[in-house]
């Protein structure tokens, strides 16, 4: 299979605007939860600028869908990096001020641009072939790999610079905004053209109902929350355990590694063994970072769990993105993705809503115990469509 200029250029570049989001996103991870706890005159609001975030980003998921299917995808794009170069600037001088209020604001900023990114993937699902489909969600997702490396080593150099800590990784976050900008105005992007050959779009709700549909949002929304909630903690946990901001950023470090790297090779993983399968063990990696979090609080606790967490994510997300991309035909596209993602962030939203709740009242223990049965519901609908497309692969044959 041969790939055109058009397709590997648009991927590539994506990849990397997905790669400087990234390292945003991760910085705010980081470090928004320990700057909530020193702006917040209620501790158990630490982690609030973080939900809101998530609040955020699931309420601009629809309008960033709309505004695309109207203007193009990178129109939408343009605005989202502009959201996010506003988020930095708001929550240098939230800090500065010393304003928790205006802090959530900026952290809904980041929301905002989160919104728009998570059209990346779907995105360079659009542009690619079908063969290279599940590569290209891949390759774009695998760009956080330089997340990993460059969003707590930044967080970390320059949290103490300065007269005000915390300020200048929001400055930094501008920055990387406007690279972002960059990168977008290279991208080449078709319009979404709603094909009258595939025939009229069905009903939004006739698509969710879809067995297909349902395991998706479970496997991606599932996934995605439980490693939001488990991270959003973890840096708070780990200074309440008597840890230091760089051993948590060295956890983030290869948390999100754990997200990232193995997205050069989910693609090729799911082409050969299926994606349910796939999902399946990204349900199991979930449960290993749960036995291995249960079992103590050391550093090595933290960091083999949450690298755990971060490869089980990977496979449950992007399996779950490529999962959905079966559920709707070309004129469905836009709202089916919407829909989708918008549940997905609402999940996220409680599952960040209770990180810091859990964690103050009831422990480390309890954020970890949480997501027991949420896996254990997904893992039956993996089971359940599973054995559905098996019942029907002989009629299809017999036909």
């Amino acid at each position: 299979m041969s790939l055109t200029s058009t397709e590997k250029r648009n991927v590539f570049l994506l990849a990397g605007t997905q790669a400087l989001f990234q390292t945003a996103s991760v910085m705010v991870m980081t470090i928004s939860g320990l700057v909530g706890l020193k702006l917040a005159s209620d501790k158990s609001l630490a982690t609030l600028p973080i939900a809101m975030m998530m609040v955020a980003a699931a309420a601009t998921m629809i309008p960033a869908s709309m505004l695309m299917q109207r203007f193009g995808r990178k129109a939408g794009f343009l605005l989202g990096t502009s959201l996010g170069c506003l988020a930095g600037l708001t929550a240098a001088g939230a800090i500065w001020l010393g304003n928790f209020w205006l802090f959530v604001l900026a952290n809904m900023l980041v929301g905002g641009y989160q919104g728009f990114a998570q059209y990346y993937r779907f995105a360079a699902a659009d542009v690619a072939s079908a063969n290279f489909k599940s590569r290209a969600i891949s390759w774009v997702i695998a760009g956080g790999v330089v997340a990993a490396l460059a969003g707590p080593n930044i967080a970390r150099v320059t949290q103490g610079v300065g007269s005000v800590p915390f300020m200048v990784p929001y400055l930094a976050l501008s920055a990387l905004t406007v690279l972002a900008l960059l990168l977008v105005t290279r991208l080449e992007l078709p319009p979404i053209v709603v094909a009258e050959s595939h025939g009229p779009a069905r009903p939004l709700l006739e698509i969710m109902r879809q067995p297909v549909f349902l395991t998706a949002l479970a496997g991606s929304s599932v996934g995605y929350a439980v490693m939001i909630m488990v991270m959003t903690a973890t840096p708070l946990a780990m200074q309440i355990c008597g840890q230091s901001l760089g051993a948590a950023a060295t956890v983030i470090q290869w948390h999100v590694l754990g997200m990232f790297v193995p997205s050069f090779f989910t693609g090729n993983l799911i082409r050969r063994f299926c994606v349910l399968p796939i999902m399946g063990l990204g349900i199991a990696l979930l449960g290993g970072h749960v036995a291995i979090a249960l079992s103590g609080i050391e550093f090595l606790h933290f960091i083999s769990g949450l690298t755990l967490l971060g490869v089980g994510w990977n496979f449950l997300f992007i399996g779950g993105t490529t999962l959905l991309t079966e559920a709707y035909r070309p004129p469905e596209r836009a709202k089916t993705q919407a829909a989708h993602d918008f549940l997905m962030f609402g999940a996220v939203s409680i599952a960040s809503f209770s990180a810091g709740g859990l964690l103050n009242n009831w422990g480390w223990r309890s954020v970890n115990l949480t997501a027991l049965p949420f896996l254990a519901l997904v893992l039956l609908m993996v089971f359940g469509l599973g054995a559905l497309r098996r019942k029907d692969r002989p009629a299809i044959t017999a036909g």
